[in-house]
């Protein structure tokens, strides 16, 4: 890239205009952990965690942040958020969370998509920390995403 897309001609910080382009179906998938420790796994699973159901409440806190990433994000653009699911699974290590986003809107949702996982991670942690305030958030990231001018894009394993 020859010049930055979020910077005007003094080095300011600008939203991109994208009032030219044209809606397209887009979509993104991301993920992340919240890494637990034996004790908390076994709460999760037997449903003896304190504050009540923990998946649900993630996956609620995660479709809504999503739906308010422009809030959180200076440069994100208003964009209609035409689906979002959030998905959490116990497994060993923890709560693994997967978030995909869907629009049909004039830029991607990469970034709703990473903010759903984010919230839906906190909101674990929020739900178990007087369990185990050890409980930490790990590899948050983007795992695919479609449409677009830069065109489809997964992450290799």
């Amino acid at each position: 890239m020859s010049e930055f897309t979020h910077l005007d001609a003094r080095g300011h910080a600008r939203m991109v205009d994208v009032t030219e382009k044209k809606p397209t179906v887009r979509s993104a998938t991301a993920s992340g952990l919240v890494a637990c420790g034996p004790a908390v796994v076994a709460a999760l699973r037997d449903g003896s965690v304190p504050k009540g159901d923990v998946l649900a409440v993630a996956r609620i806190a995660g479709i809504a942040a999503a739906k308010r990433t422009p809030e959180l994000l200076p440069l994100a653009h208003v964009i209609g958020v035409h689906g979002a699911s959030v998905d959490l699974s116990i497994d060993d290590d923890g709560v693994r969370i997967t978030a995909t986003v869907r629009t049909a809107d004039r830029t991607g949702v990469e970034m709703e998509a990473l903010t759903a996982v984010s919230v839906a991670a906190l909101a674990v942690v929020d739900m178990v920390k007087g369990l185990d305030k050890s409980v930490r958030i790990a590899d948050v990231r983007l795992e695919a995403k479609t449409g677009g001018k830069s065109g489809d894009w997964h992450r290799a394993s």
